[in-house]
Order: C-alpha cells, then structure tokens, then sequence
C-alpha cells in the first residue's frame, strides 16, 4: 500500500537581484542611485544566481558594472533558518 500523497508548496526564500555602476572597482558605492539596474526578485537562490550571471555577463565590458544577489528572506525574518 502506498502512503497517501502530500502535496506541499516549497518555502519561499526570496532574494532580490540589483547592479548598478560602481565609484571605483575597490568600493561598494554607487555613482548614481537614480540608475540602479533592479533585475527582479525571485522564489529562491537557483533563479536569482541564473539571473545575476545573465545581467554579470552582460557588462562584462564595464569594470565598474556590479550586480548582487540580496537574501531578502533573511532581513523578513533574520532570526529564522534557511529551510
């Protein structure tokens, strides 16, 4: 006999993917904030690392073109875990 079949909705862990050029390649300062490229927010790390290589690639020409991936799901509830 099979166990019954559950059906569950994976947790959302969602990150933010941003870039935008930087002052210099040794800071982590933005020359404009009025420019920053928001990418989109995505339900977990495999989408928002599948983007953020996209949009890297993409100014790959630009040394001072920088995108990051921001763990949002842990600023909504920093004292939980990443389950």
């Amino acid at each position: 006999m099979r166990p019954p079949m559950t059906t569950s909705t994976p947790k959302q862990l969602l990150h933010l993917v941003f870039g935008g050029e930087l002052t210099s390649t040794d800071s982590i300062e933005f020359k404009d904030l009025s420019k920053l490229d928001i990418v989109g927010m995505y339900p977990n790390f495999a989408e928002a690392r599948r983007a953020w290589a996209a949009k890297a690639q993409s100014s790959v020409d630009n040394a001072q073109m920088r995108y990051f991936v921001v763990h949002i799901h842990r600023l909504m509830e920093p004292d939980g875990q990443d389950n």
